[in-house]
């Protein structure tokens, strides 16, 4: 069935609505043998507060962004190729319900589900879709993974001096290396992290500056780096820069995913985007 020429053409209609739904800011997302597998609400631990996204699975990408109006238009698109993935199940808590971690070379972060149902089904399409790829390709997995950074509320003092209160004077950094909040006395060096950024050099702390001085940098002499103040600040997502709007969670919609045998969509058919959407 999905060779059968309805389906390549329903799947282009398919393909062509989400690339629309994210405007002119976003990338094109139509190419060859590109099918679209699945699409659902999930909500994304972000620095300061949790936030719905919207998730597209394809056979060959992972695509999420923030959700203007739901089922219809989103913004902030990032796009993740599948063999850049890693996917960790985590057990839940008294806080977190239905959570995973999704790594990937220059970010990481926590994803959780409404339900059981609705995780498993997104790890396990993940994880078939990216074995598929990987199976007679020359694409080769990644090697190296970006540490999930610790949310802001989860301390209140610098994680390395554990002296310094943050505060709006003393405001929380991440470090690039290890995820911790440090402050920015802790946090003046930098350093190229190859994974996350070939070239630019990275805010990082003075413990996680020692040990990669040591592993990488030991014949190059001391490369410390500018303050804070002198470079600017680079963070692959934008997260560190994204602003905090309320109303961010909106209304939940269920997963829906490609009965790949039948060549049809489960509580879903053609998605139900404008075909054209007007600048802001």
């Amino acid at each position: 069935m999905m060779d059968h020429p309805t389906f390549e053409r329903e799947n282009q209609e398919r393909v062509q609505a989400v690339e629309s739904s994210f405007h002119q800011a976003g990338k094109p997302l139509s190419k060859p043998g590109r099918i679209l597998i699945g699409e659902g609400t999930v909500f994304k631990q972000g620095r300061k507060k949790i936030q719905q996204k919207i998730l597209f699975l394809f056979t060959d990408i992972l695509v999420y962004g923030s959700i203007v109006v739901p089922g219809r238009w989103y913004k902030k698109q990032k796009i993740i190729p599948l063999e850049d993935i890693e996917l960790e199940d985590l057990e839940d808590s008294d806080i977190f319900k239905h959570q995973w971690l999704i790594r990937t070379p220059s970010k990481s972060f926590f994803v959780s589900a409404p339900s059981y149902e609705e995780k498993k089904a997104w790890i396990e399409h993940i994880n078939e879709c990216r074995s598929s790829l990987m199976q007679g390709t020359s694409r080769k997995p990644s090697k190296k993974f970006a540490v999930s950074w610790i949310p802001d509320p989860a301390a209140c003092k610098c994680m390395r001096c554990l002296s310094t209160k943050f505060s709006g004077v003393n405001r929380r950094h991440h470090c690039r290396n290890c995820g911790f909040l440090v402050c920015n006395s802790c946090s003046k060096q930098r350093a190229v992290i190859d994974h996350i950024h070939p070239t630019k050099k990275l805010r990082i702390c003075s413990f996680c500056y020692k040990n990669i001085n040591e592993e990488k940098f030991r014949d190059r002499g001391d490369s410390a780096g500018k303050s804070s103040s002198e470079e600017e600040e680079f963070c692959p997502s934008g997260e560190e820069n994204e602003k905090v709007e309320e109303g961010e969670i909106g209304i939940y919609s269920p997963s829906n995913w490609l009965d790949t045998k039948n060549g049809t969509w489960e509580r879903l058919s053609i998605y139900d985007y404008p075909k054209s959407i007007p600048s802001q």
